[in-house]
């Protein structure tokens, strides 16, 4: 990931356009998902969208590095859990990185839907993303679901933005909560310093909240079960964080020290509920614990 350190020259111009006109090969939308992802900072706080320069002003900005232009099909082993002309959902295993990026390049759950269906998936999401709706971790097993086709995924995604596609995920949580259930209301952005991370954000983040409520107590730790309101970057591992309970394992919102067991954190997408694009009924689609999980939780009792 390149670093660009870029000083205004005139007062009173968009922020998007100034990088757009500075910044070789650079779109003015392009600029504008870099501020929406936070990839911008002026005196170490990141860039509204529709802020505007003044002379002198100096800009950090966060450059991803270079995709790859296609994505390659490969035989990696789906567990389909439901399937039909218009959608499929898949129970990721940990470890299976959702869609092509540096360092995953031909290994991710898109090379395998490339291999599997070919053409027959969504467009949506442009070349690199054919058929993914929305995502989840690496390290986060479950359920996630892919349109086979446009319409599909225009149908989900207002789904996803009206909150009426139901997601359910079951954690393990550090301590113990003071009360049985719980809403976690707090905006979510790209950390201040630390731009691979998210955190909290009460004046720039976007909205997001998550419902939880306890199903188990257990040795110093507490099985919840998690209902996605909004569906941010890390969501879950965040606003459990910011509670003063992060999820067990996770190494970058809780403790640096792996848990013997866990390659990751111990978080579980258990549940999709949502409306069929072309039936107009709901679908609802469950996947049980990964014995990795259950482990935990014996281990734990």
């Amino acid at each position: 990931m390149a670093v660009l350190r870029l000083t205004a020259d005139r007062s009173g111009e968009r922020v998007d356009q100034f990088l757009a006109r500075s910044v070789d090969d650079l779109s003015r939308s392009a600029a504008q998902r870099l501020l929406e992802s936070g990839s911008v900072l002026c005196g170490g706080r990141s860039v509204k969208k529709n802020a505007k320069t003044a002379p002198g002003d100096s800009f950090e900005v966060e450059l991803p590095d270079p995709e790859p232009t296609q994505v390659v099909p490969r035989d990696i082993p789906l567990d389909v859990v439901y399937e039909d002309d218009d959608v499929v959902v898949i129970n990721k295993p940990v470890g299976l990185v959702v869609h092509p990026a540096p360092g995953h390049l031909d290994d991710t759950l898109v090379n395998a839907l490339k291999f599997r269906y070919g053409d027959n998936l969504s467009t949506v999401n442009g070349p690199l993303r054919p058929g993914i709706v929305h995502r989840i971790d690496r390290d986060t097993s479950g359920l996630i679901i892919a349109a086979k086709n446009d319409a599909a995924h225009l149908a989900l995604a207002a789904q996803l933005q009206d909150h009426s596609l139901a997601r359910v995920y079951e954690a393990v949580v550090v301590g113990h909560m003071r009360e049985n259930q719980g809403t976690a209301d707090l905006p979510i952005g790209r950390h201040p310093v630390d731009r691979k991370r998210m955190a909290v954000d009460r004046e720039n983040g976007r909205p997001a909240v998550t419902h939880w409520t306890v199903l188990e107590e257990l040795t110093g730790c507490t099985c919840l079960e998690c209902r996605l309101e909004t569906g941010r970057t890390h969501q879950i591992r965040v606003h459990m964080a910011a509670l003063g309970h992060p999820l067990l394992g996770d190494l970058v919102y809780g403790s640096k020290k792996p848990y013997p067991g866990l390659a990751g954190q111990c978080l579980h997408a258990r549940a999709l509920k949502f409306i069929h694009p072309t039936t107009g009924q709901p679908v609802e689609v469950t996947c049980p614990l990964p014995d990795w999980f259950l482990k935990i939780l014996d281990q734990l009792r």
